[in-house]
């Protein structure tokens, strides 16, 4: 890849313990957008310092911080990774290159723990049963929901994604496929994170995470079911639905 055809958008809360590592491991002509969401530890200092360009988002959420992150990029490609070090971004190429080469418009990279510790019991047995769930919804055979994912800016923008809170990966997922995206998901790397899990490292934020994507599910297949189901008029009006309007109410 030539220089800055990759952004890889990084939201954060209080990782200024992570960051370095993490910029530090991206590949020449990969330029880090950290979306700082309200840390109070520095974080944003410290990822300017390490020439990350830093945008700030105020208002609270998973799916805020990365909403701003793909409204600040400027790539042909775009890809996510947490901030926290859990993840190796020199592992981005591979999947950047499946969607470049014209193999996929969605990769995934499916974590393999590396050690004990990298991925909490109740967090991981929530991952498995979303992603039955999810197959069910999708037909996608994929095994994990986790946030390192590629694919072209362009196309990411014009699935309007609306969640704000822990199902906006979910919701990509399920946006794609309403799209009809091919999507598939390769091996990365999960070590234990540098600090403390914001969302699913605790049981209560996986128990809200888990509710953020049992919403955005059913609501999917309210809406696949209007599709097929309803006459002309009726079908029209449940595809101009959003799927994450429902969800949010």
């Amino acid at each position: 890849m030539t220089d800055m055809t990759v952004d890889v958008i990084l939201p954060c809360l209080d990782e200024a313990d992570a960051l370095p590592k993490v910029i530090a491991r991206l590949p020449t002509g990969y330029r880090a957008i950290v979306v700082d969401n309200g840390s109070t530890d520095g974080s944003a200092d410290v990822a300017r310092a390490h020439g990350a360009l830093v945008v700030t988002e105020p208002v609270k959420g998973f799916g805020s911080a990365c909403a701003a992150g793909v409204a600040a990029a400027t790539a042909d490609f775009v890809a996510f990774c947490d901030a926290d070090a859990s993840m190796d971004p020199a592992e981005l190429p591979p999947l950047v290159d499946r969607v470049a080469s014209g193999r996929v418009d969605l990769a995934l990279g499916r974590r393999v723990p590396t050690g004990r510790g990298a991925w909490a019991p109740h967090a991981r047995f929530a991952n498995r049963v979303l992603a039955v769930l999810m197959h069910r919804a999708t037909g996608y055979r994929l095994r994990d929901l986790g946030p390192m994912r590629v694919m072209r800016r362009e196309d990411l923008v014009s699935l309007d994604l609306r969640d704000r809170r822990s199902g906006y990966p979910l919701e990509m997922v399920l946006a794609a496929h309403a799209a009809g995206w091919r999507v598939d998901e390769s091996d990365i790397g999960y070590a234990q994170r540098i600090g403390d899990s914001k969302v699913t490292g605790t049981l209560r934020g996986t128990i809200n995470a888990v509710r953020d994507m049992s919403r955005l599910l059913r609501a999917y297949r309210r809406e696949a079911r209007a599709r097929v189901v309803a006459p002309g008029p009726l079908r029209q009006a449940a595809e101009s639905t959003p799927v994450v309007e429902e969800a949010r109410s």
